[in-house]
């Protein structure tokens, strides 16, 4: 019989007691939360094991949090064990005012690219990356354009018209019912012939 979620839960618990946290099976993918210091310990021991096997970094990544105080940046890792064909991923949360994370670059070496994106979008600090600068964005860029920090549209901008966005109606522009109860925009009336009441 193959490794299963429970068998991975065992052993991380066996080796890592209650650090190891919040296992769930979202989507049926094992998950669960590891702190922040422990991570390429984790990420080691996952490796190494010969039952457990997990060799493949298939990806790493953060998402920002801006309501989760002093855990406003989780970084994700995506492994897969290739033999048995089992994946799972785990979370670390830092405080986005210090968010300082081991770097996995001596393990896996596709960490290298990844988590030099992940710096240059979310601000990820990766202590021992062998070369963690920008690898997308241009290196003047004094902010990290995935955080949630900005509006997401410019508020001030008159040349996008809101019927198109779903906010109701804009300048220039109403809405009319037809006969069949229905909301068109007002400058669609013609469009309709004689259904307009």
């Amino acid at each position: 019989m193959g490794l299963t979620y429970d068998r991975i839960k065992e052993k991380l618990t066996e080796k890592f007691g209650g650090q190891v946290s919040n296992f769930e099976e979202p989507y049926g993918m094992l998950c669960f939360e590891v702190p922040k210091d422990m991570n390429l310990k984790v990420m080691q021991f996952l490796y190494d094991d010969d039952e457990l096997r997990f060799r493949f970094l298939t990806t790493l990544n953060a998402i920002h949090y801006p309501d989760n105080k002093g855990r406003e940046l989780a970084i994700v890792y995506h492994l897969h064990n290739m033999v048995d064909n089992v994946r799972l991923r785990f979370k670390i949360y830092v405080d986005i005012t210090k968010p300082d994370v081991f770097t996995a670059t001596r393990l896996f070496e596709a960490a290298n690219w990844l988590e030099r994106e992940t710096y240059d979008f979310y601000g990820v600090n990766f202590i021992g990356h062998p070369n963690l600068v920008r690898i997308l964005n241009v290196d003047e860029m004094d902010y990290f354009p995935m955080r949630k920090e900005y509006p997401l549209e410019d508020q001030t901008r008159k040349d996008k018209d809101d019927e198109m966005f779903g906010r109701g109606g804009s300048a220039g522009y109403g809405t009319v019912k037809t006969e069949d109860d229905t909301t068109i925009a007002e400058s669609e009336k013609d469009n309709v012939g004689d259904k307009l009441i």
